[in-house]
Order: C-alpha cells, then sequence, then structure tokens
C-alpha cells in the first residue's frame, strides 16, 4: 500500500459546537490552498493569527493556522491545521474551502494511515493513536500513551532482533555443513532461545492485561428476585441507577452502566430476577437476562446469606447449572447485616473448591460474603473480580493491546515452542529449526506492521475517527 497523491481535509474535533474548532489538512496542495486561504507566508510550525478567506475574498473565520512542512510533520507531507471557531457552520464552510482549493474529504484514519507508511509510525504505534482516544479510564489511557510513544514497538522490535541473531548463526551452520565447527552450540543456541521464550512470555502477559484494560468485562448480576442486584448495582457505581424496593421482580429490563475498578472498566448490567412466573412483561425480562448472560464476560450471581445458611438453595443451583460452562462466576452472599449468626455470615471470600458452599456445582465458582447495603465486603468483591478478570499486580507497565496483537504473540510462542522441540533432538533437524525461527519472526513483525498486508491495514484504519 501506497500513500495516496491526493491532498485531504477534514475536521478533526469533535461533531457539535464547542470554543474551538479545527481543520487539518494533509499532501501536497497545501502550501496553494494555505497562500489562497490566508494570503500570507507563514513560518514553519509557528501559531499565526489569520483571516481565513473565501472565494471572493470575504472572510470565513478568523483564528490561529499553523503550517507543518514535509517531512517533519505528523503524517510526513505538507500540513496545515487551522483553528477556528467550534461552530457546525463556520467549521463546514472551513472545510468546503479547502476542498474548492484542490483536497477531498479524508476517509475515516487516513491521516494516521498516512504517517505509517510515511515512516512516521508503526502499526502498533498508529493503533495507539486510536486507543488513546478511545480509552476509558486513565490506566488504559497511560497504556495507550505508552503504546504511542513505542514502549510496545520496542519491545517487539528486541525480539525480532534477538530472533535475528540467533537466525544468524543458524544460517551459518546450514552455509557451512563441513565445517568442524557447530555454530548453534558454539553460540549457545539453546540458551539463546529460552531468553527469547521467557521474554516473550513477559510480553504475553502483559498484553495481555493491556487488552483487559482496552477492551474492560461485561459483567452480569443474575439471581432471583429480591436478592439485592439492584442494591448492589447501586454499591458498585456509587449512585442510584437502579430502582430498588422491597418487592420482588422490580427490575424487569437490562439496565447497564459503566464503572471502573482497579483501571479496568466494566459495564455492569442488572437484570430481572428468575424464577417461574406468567406474566408477560417479567417473562420478557428473563429473556433479556439469558441474552445479557451470553454477552457478558462474568457473571455475579446474587443469593440471599440469610436463606440456606450460608449455603445455595435449589433454585440459585439451577441457575448455576444454566450459565454458559465456559463462563466465569462468582456467587455473591448478599444482606450479610441481616444474618442472625453475624460470625458465620461476616464478610470472606471462598471458592467451591474450598468447600465454602457444600451445595454448589463443582463449577470453580468463588463466594463472597457482603452486604449491598452497608458496603461490608464490596471491597472483597471487587479484588475477586479483578482475580476473575486475570489483572496481576501493577497494570500501570501494561501495553494496551489489541487481539490480533494477541494472536501474533501466540503464533511466535508456538513456532517457538516447535523449535525448542526440534533443538532437544539428538540430531537437530536445523533446517527445520531455522524455519520455525523465520516464522517466529514473521509473525512478530506482522505486529510493527513490517509484513501486514493491505486489506488489513484497511480494517485497521477504517475504524479510527474522521481526522485522524
Amino acid at each position: 500500500m501506497k500513500p495516496s497523491p491526493d491532498t485531504i481535509a477534514a475536521i478533526a474535533t469533535p461533531p457539535g459546537k464547542g470554543g474551538v474548532g479545527v481543520v487539518r489538512v494533509s499532501g501536497s496542495a497545501v502550501p496553494d490552498i494555505m497562500a489562497a486561504l490566508v494570503a500570507r507566508r507563514l513560518a514553519p510550525r509557528m501559531a499565526t493569527l489569520a483571516t481565513f478567506r473565501g472565494a471572493q475574498g470575504e472572510p470565513i473565520d478568523q483564528g490561529l493556522v499553523v503550517h507543518f512542512p514535509a517531512p517533519a510533520s505528523y503524517t510526513g507531507e505538507h500540513v496545515l491545521e487551522l483553528s477556528g471557531h467550534g461552530g457546525p457552520a463556520v467549521l463546514q464552510l472551513l472545510l468546503a474551502r479547502c476542498v474548492e482549493l484542490g483536497a477531498r474529504l479524508a476517509e475515516p484514519g487516513e491521516f494516521t494511515q498516512r504517517a505509517f507508511l510515511n515512516g512516521k509510525l508503526d502499526l502498533a504505534q498508529a493503533e495507539g493513536v486510536a486507543d488513546l482516544i478511545a480509552a476509558a479510564t486513565a490506566t488504559a489511557a497511560r497504556a495507550a500513551a505508552r503504546s504511542l510513544v513505542g514502549a510496545f514497538s520496542d519491545e517487539i522490535n528486541a525480539l525480532v532482533e534477538a530472533l535475528i541473531e540467533l537466525r544468524m548463526f543458524t544460517e551459518a551452520t546450514l552455509d557451512f555443513p563441513d565445517e568442524d565447527v557447530d555454530y548453534l552450540v558454539a553460540a549457545d543456541a539453546r540458551g539463546r532461545l529460552d531468553a527469547i521464550r521467557a521474554r516473550l512470555a513477559a510480553a504475553l502477559q502483559r498484553a495481555r492485561q493491556g487488552m483487559l484494560l482496552r477492551d474492560g468485562l461485561a459483567v452480569a448480576l443474575v439471581g432471583e428476585p429480591n436478592v439485592g442486584k439492584s442494591s448492589l448495582m447501586n454499591r458498585l457505581c456509587g449512585s442510584d441507577v437502579a430502582i430498588v424496593t422491597p418487592i420482588p421482580g422490580t427490575t424487569r429490563d437490562a439496565i447497564a452502566t459503566a464503572i471502573e475498578i482497579g483501571g479496568i472498566p466494566l459495564t455492569v448490567i442488572d437484570t430481572a430476577g428468575l424464577r417461574p412466573t406468567d406474566d408477560a412483561i417479567e417473562l420478557a425480562g428473563i429473556e433479556r437476562t439469558w441474552a445479557a448472560v451470553q454477552r457478558a464476560d462474568l457473571a455475579l450471581v446474587l443469593v440471599d446469606a440469610r436463606a440456606t445458611g450460608g449455603g445455595l438453595g435449589a433454585a440459585t443451583t439451577a441457575i448455576l447449572a444454566q450459565l454458559p460452562p465456559a463462563l466465569p462466576r462468582i456467587v455473591v452472599h448478599n444482606k450479610i447485616d441481616l444474618c442472625r449468626e453475624a460470625i458465620e455470615c461476616a464478610p470472606r471470600v471462598g471458592s467451591d473448591e474450598e468447600g465454602a458452599a457444600g451445595d454448589a456445582p463443582k463449577r470453580c465458582a468463588r463466594h463472597v460474603w457482603l452486604s449491598a447495603r452497608t458496603g461490608a465486603g464490596i471491597d472483597a468483591l471487587r479484588g475477586e473480580i479483578l482475580a476473575v478478570a486475570g489483572a496481576q499486580g501493577d497494570m500501570e507497565g501494561s501495553f494496551l493491546a489489541r487481539e490480533r496483537h494477541l494472536v501474533a504473540l501466540r503464533e511466535a510462542d508456538a513456532h517457538l515452542a516447535a523449535a525448542a522441540g526440534q533443538l532437544g533432538q539428538e540430531a537437530p533437524p536445523v533446517e527445520l529449526f531455522a524455519e520455525e525461527l523465520r516464522e517466529a519472526q514473521s509473525a512478530l513483525a506482522a505486529i510493527t506492521g513490517e509484513f501486514s498486508a493491505d486489506d488489513l491495514l484497511g480494517v485497521i484504519f477504517s475504524r479510527f475517527c474522521l481526522g485522524k
């Protein structure tokens, strides 16, 4: 894929009214557009107050204009940024004037795509731009910023360099088979490969954490009516987003809200209580409950801690049995503030394996005892949610990774595992060993875009916002 020769323009600020709006232009026609629009010479990379004029010299707006001459610009081309007033009408007039002077409307992500194609950013950095804009938490934003400045790319490039060095010794063994020197043994190929695999495993773990920061989790609250699902949702959110009454079946629809736990964005979904009913509206709500469960990444199954002395009743056991087998679940024993046996119902955590609830199905469910009304045990629940999500230690060092990054890292790990198996043979098949190393390098290089299909690039950049 090569950069388009066209000059492109777009409104780079979000839709709606604002104090300031920005129109961005990139391409070879920028000097001519600048001359016609502001009718004056501009010092490079300096903000200049100017009047933006139409075809007849009439003023369109007044604001700051900055010219970034190629190649010292975001895209590597001539770039013009026009900062005027943020009204939709005036921004559209300014954009139309740029198009009239030879630009065309930019496609989503086309500015960043040009930055990638012109070597200003690698592909992982370019994706970091979109992830920084879309970050839902401060932790995710900081992780995206690290990717943008090249921290993720540096780690991948270091792995590639180590692989290239190991491949060099491997190729020497293939090129000089009659030499007495075993280049693989002399270069400690086994030790080098082990070190590469250990470093790759660490990068994969950080990328998994970053994937969690980027995509977050969908958490469904399920259980019988009146076990405190809405109360728990309000407690987790810190506000009354769901109606709470002592009347069973108050919630008839799925209610979703966004929260943050430990820097991870969560979408918490309060659902209708699950029970046999002939009420058509309640049945519709129950159907939506199960639909929400199918889309969830985690189920919080609530039970009234008073009902079965800290265990599970038949209805909750049936609910657990109906959950998708692979769906993680935490059983939340709520209303411990109403228990007579305060010691037995004190805030604590456990699991099926530990026998926290003898009548629970053996599905590796975790158990938490809490009170949604008083807040006792809520911190324990937050900790269990993070544990189920796979959050480990400090998330600040994570890369904000995407699914394609994880796929590439796993593919590279599989090839290195195969290479280790071949190297462990009494007479290692050097040709196969070399091929596995080459495949591992190709998988890693796809992350930064050294080897990327045009259709993949098209998909990636089409998901960016306009003007970026």
